[in-house]
């Protein structure tokens, strides 16, 4: 998203219960938050699951291989059976459903690490650009456009390369994601801090004295909330992403450790002889990161009413159009019927001032009459 996308407003007192009823519109939004919630549940319930299977993800198991065919599983589908409920990995033999399970705790767990980095990092650094004086504005802008123009997986490349393997590698791929790609939302937290520090409740503020850092604290964060989560929101599949690609070029999460981005590095020679290899991880991670859109648009919409979502199914769109006609139409028929009553009310002082004025020359002549008549008796 560019930095300069309009994002949520400011949240009302009654912000969740506001959030929540437009997000109940959105169908797509509530399927996809079902998705993103059964597949946290399970990578959260992996190691119950896999005891319920009997298997892990690490054990080889050659019997069930077929060593003259270069190692393609024994069996249909892949070798599925009782036991290996998604069948077993060529080769190896190790249980894809058990791999599957535990490489969603690791590409889920890199994702959101990456995106609390870069959150935090881009609030501090976009919140101290907006209130700091000319010259820090300036050398913080200066440094998040260069972090902003750098290539995501030719740092990441570079820095994952020269990193002693015995750190742990699922938390270095996520700090490397969070702090090489911080710089959008620092943009957008500095731009909404600055449109925000012109309001009059952060002035009034100002005037009683208090610092900026109670200032940041008690007025502008909670004013950022909205749009910090609604960008949170869509980094999250954008991380996971970032997480597979690297994974995929072979300096991510290494073995034996699984990911889906190292499962689909490894199955990429297989996709004739095991197709169910390559396309397990694969669809797994296209119905990820299809979710986590859908839902991230839906919380953008949510937030800001404004806003309309990208999304063309699902969203109660039609349902939104059609109210809103109905409101247009029901303002014309009340100014047709305001109209018409005005009409009607001028007609009706019309009338009034014809017959006064019929009543005045009457009046006027039955004064001449009785005057000359008057006269002549006169």
């Amino acid at each position: 998203m560019a930095p300069g996308t309009h994002l949520a407003s400011v949240p009302g007192a009654s912000g969740a219960r506001q959030f929540w009823r437009r997000l109940r519109t959105q169908r797509a939004a509530l399927v996809a938050a079902g998705v993103v919630a059964l597949l946290v549940l399970l990578a959260l319930a992996a190691p119950l699951l896999t005891a319920i299977e009997g298997q892990d993800p690490t054990t080889y198991h050659p019997s069930l291989i077929d060593s003259a065919r270069g190692g393609v599983p024994v069996g249909s589908f892949g070798g599925v059976s009782g036991d290996h409920w998604l069948g077993v990995e060529p080769q190896t033999g190790r249980d894809l459903f058990a791999r599957l399970v535990y490489g969603a705790r690791v590409s889920l767990g890199v994702a959101l690490g990456a995106t609390v980095v870069q959150v935090l990092v881009g609030v501090v650094v976009g919140v101290a650009a907006a209130l700091g004086n000319r010259w820090i504005d300036q050398l913080l802008s200066r440094i998040t456009d260069i972090f902003v123009a750098m290539p995501l997986m030719i740092m990441s490349l570079a820095l994952l390369a020269i990193v002693p393997s015995s750190f742990p590698r699922p938390l270095l791929v996520a700090l490397v994601i969070g702090l090489i790609a911080w710089g959008n939302t620092a943009k957008i937290v500095r731009a909404q801090t600055l449109t925000l520090k012109g309001l009059d409740y952060v002035s009034a503020a100002r005037l009683s004295g208090w610092n900026t850092w109670r200032i940041a604290r008690r007025e502008l964060l909670p004013g950022l909330a909205a749009p910090v989560i609604t960008y949170a929101a869509l980094l999250v599949p954008m991380n996971i992403s970032a997480e597979a690609a690297l994974s995929f070029l072979g300096v991510g999460v290494k073995p034996p450790t699984p990911s889906w981005g190292q499962m689909l590095t490894a199955a990429n020679v297989w996709y004739q002889a095991a197709p169910q290899y390559l396309l397990l991880p694969a669809g797994a991670l296209l119905v990820t990161v299809l979710a986590l859109t859908v839902l991230g648009d839906g919380v953008r919409t949510a937030l800001d009413p404004r806003a309309a979502s990208r999304l063309r199914v699902g969203t109660g769109r039609k349902r939104e159009a059609k109210a809103d006609a109905d409101s247009k139409k029901a303002a014309t028929d009340v100014d047709s019927k305001k109209a018409v009553t005005d009409v009607d009310s001028k007609k009706a002082v019309t009338d009034v001032d014809s017959k006064k004025a019929v009543t005045d020359v009457d009046s006027k002549k039955a004064t001449a009459d009785a005057s000359a008549k008057k006269e002549a008796k006169a």
